[in-house]
Parts: structure tokens; C-alpha cells; sequence
């Protein structure tokens, strides 16, 4: 059975790619976006643990300082400022480096992009009938199919290391201070490593997947291109219409320039060559020039329009076929078919009386 042209079988091409992109329309990977910021916001916790700790400890000191005396509504008042201050100078800079490591994770997937096409309030999107539809749409499905996956995952290996770790308490309850905090540090790094290791394959399945529908639907059908590249290069029909009319331009010109010509040298019937030698002015030559050339039918309607102008004819078939392979029009002739040349016009001067310098 005939493929159907409505098909998308043809991958995008770069345009329709960068239209997309244009619209907003990239590939973004949720996951790795958030894997990227969680990687940021454990490393940036594990440097940042110190400070944190520390201006903790002196605010709960603070805080303990007013337990013996009743409060009174300024001290309540310094209270929250102080309380509110704890958090901004503890937490707004871990949440700050988060934000900007999540952007991050959509850069480098699909680079810096600045578009207010998403923002174009679009009617079709709250189309409450369309909506319903989607809650129930196969691609629903399979999302959530996803997140439950990744939770059970998640929270199974959370649970085994937890379990392991809870299961070593009674041991670790017997250690001083200094080798309990070591060793929940210790259990602590493990876990962040392993949970950041689950949370990277995540990522790396659901770029995946994300990328490769992406492209499929953006896919275009044989049609959908032919159309691109006929808006983009043109219409074959038009395109050649311009180089008809571009052919007849040219040769209106060559014609009008033929009049200028000293002498046409022929195949006899299959290449005519014009030749214009006028070393003086306005054309000031300083070696014969080709005016104009053509084969076949062309090439008679030179010779026509040479007798019209009374310009000599000259039969020379190899003399012909080398002028007219080698010399492009308006320019001069080689090296090396002077002497030929010459010997051409001094012939025409013998026989027409006609003085070339």
C-alpha cells in the first residue's frame, strides 16, 4: 500500500526545529533540571552546614536567654525580627543557589531561550471539554505510570538504607557524642550520594523520552517539506520563469552589444562567435573581446543579425568551437588563440578594407 503523504515520516528539518524553539516549543527534562538543582542544593548544604549550624546554635541561645523572664511585647517584637532574620540569612542563600542551579538544568539542555510566545493567552488551552479529554489521554497515563515508578523506586532505596542505618542505632547509641555526629555525617553522604545516583538515572531516562517525542512530533510529512522548501528556495515553476526571463534579458543585451562586433566567426551552423576589436575609444579593447556567442538556433540568429549590422561572417569551424568553449561573454580572448584571432581580423581587413588600429 502507497505511503499517505499526510504521514509524518520525515524527520524536522533545522527550520521547524528553530521555529519550535521560537514558540517556546524545546525539549525540557523536568528531572534533570531537578537533579541538577538537588546536586546543588547538597553540595551547597555541605559547604554552607557549618555556617548554618552556627548562626543556629547563637539564635537558640538567643532564644534561651528569654526563658527565665516574661516577655514583654518588645522583646516578643525583637524576637521575630531576630527569628525572621535566621531564616533569610540560612536559608535564602541555599534557596537562591537552588533556584539558579535549576535554571542551569534547563540551559544546558536546550541553551538560553527568551520567548514571550507561551505567555499569548491561548483560548484552545482552557477549552474545559479539550481539558477533560487530556485528564484521560494515553500521555496522561504513561505520566503517571512515570511519577509512581519513580516514587516506588525512591522510596524503596531511601527504605533499605534507612532500615540498614536504623538497625545499627542500638550500636550507635553506645558511642560518645563526637562518633554519633561522625557517624551520622557518614550515613548521611552515603545516602545523599546513593538518592543523587537514583535521581541522575531518572534524569538520564527522562531526557530520553522527552527528546525523542519531541522530535516525533515535530516529524513533517513528505508534503509539509516539499512546502518548506518551496517557501524557503522558491517555487520550481517560479524559479524558472526568473531564469527565462533572465536568459531573455541576456540575450536582448548580447544582442543590443552585437552591433558593436567587428567580425562573427562560425561553426558554420552549429556556433556563431562575435568578436568586437576597438582599441580606441569608448571601448578602449587592448585584446579582441567575445560580445556574444550561441549554438544552434542562437547561433543563426546571431549570423541574422550580423548581416543586418554588415558585420563580416568568417567560417573557421575549430577556431569557432574554442571560442566558444573557452571565452565567456564580455570577456577578452587567450593567450592562446591570439595568434588565430589576429590572423582572423587581418584576414577581414584584407578582405573588407576595414582598419582595426
Amino acid at each position: 500500500m502507497a505511503e499517505s503523504s499526510a504521514e509524518k515520516t520525515e524527520e524536522a528539518t533545522p527550520k521547524r526545529i528553530e521555529d519550535a524553539r521560537k514558540e517556546g516549543n524545546v525539549p525540557k527534562s523536568v528531572d534533570m533540571a531537578g537533579f541538577v538543582a538537588l546536586t546543588a542544593a547538597v553540595i551547597a548544604l555541605a559547604a554552607l552546614f557549618g555556617y548554618i549550624a552556627e548562626y543556629m546554635m547563637r539564635f537558640f541561645r538567643y532564644c534561651a536567654s528569654f526563658a527565665a523572664h516574661p516577655l514583654e511585647l518588645n522583646q516578643i517584637a525583637a524576637l521575630g525580627l531576630n527569628g525572621t532574620l535566621a531564616v533569610v540569612k540560612t536559608a535564602v542563600p541555599l534557596a537562591a543557589l537552588v533556584a539558579l542551579f535549576g535554571a542551569i538544568g534547563y540551559i544546558v539542555q536546550f541553551g538560553l531561550l527568551f520567548t514571550t510566545k507561551p505567555l499569548i493567552p491561548d483560548l484552545k488551552k482552557i477549552n474545559p471539554i479539550k481539558g477533560f479529554s487530556n485528564l484521560f489521554s494515553m500521555q496522561r497515563l504513561i505520566d503517571g505510570v512515570k511519577i509512581t515508578l519513580k516514587v516506588l523506586i525512591a522510596l524503596g532505596t531511601a527504605g533499605y538504607f534507612l532500615w540498614k542505618y536504623i538497625k545499627e542505632l542500638p550500636t550507635v547509641g553506645l558511642f560518645g557524642i563526637g562518633d554519633q555526629i561522625a557517624w551520622l555525617v557518614e550515613k548521611s553522604l552515603v545516602i545523599s550520594v546513593v538518592m543523587l545516583l537514583v535521581f541522575f538515572s531518572f534524569a538520564l531516562i527522562d531526557i530520553s523520552i522527552t527528546r525523542y517525542y519531541h522530535f516525533k512530533r515535530l516529524r513533517m510529512s513528505k508534503q509539509e517539506v516539499l512546502d518548506e522548501y518551496k517557501n524557503i528556495e522558491g517555487s520550481p515553476e517560479v524559479k524558472a520563469r526568473i531564469r527565462r526571463i533572465q536568459t531573455q534579458m541576456s540575450r536582448r543585451r548580447m544582442m543590443k552589444d552585437l552591433e558593436h562586433a567587428d567580425v562573427v566567426v562560425t561553426n558554420p551552423t552549429h556556433f556563431a562567435v562575435a568578436l568586437r576589436y576597438k582599441p580606441n575609444k569608448p571601448f578602449n579593447d587592448r585584446a579582441p573581446v567575445v560580445v556574444a556567442k550561441g549554438a544552434d538556433n542562437l547561433a543563426i540568429t546571431i549570423k541574422s543579425f550580423a548581416r543586418e549590422y554588415n558585420i563580416a561572417i568568417v567560417e573557421d569551424p575549430p577556431l569557432a568551437r574554442e571560442l566558444y568553449r573557452l571565452v565567456d561573454i564580455g570577456r577578452a580572448i587567450p593567450q592562446s588563440l591570439f595568434n588565430a584571432v589576429i590572423e582572423l581580423f587581418r584576414y577581414v581587413a584584407e578582405t573588407t578594407g576595414k582598419r582595426f588600429i
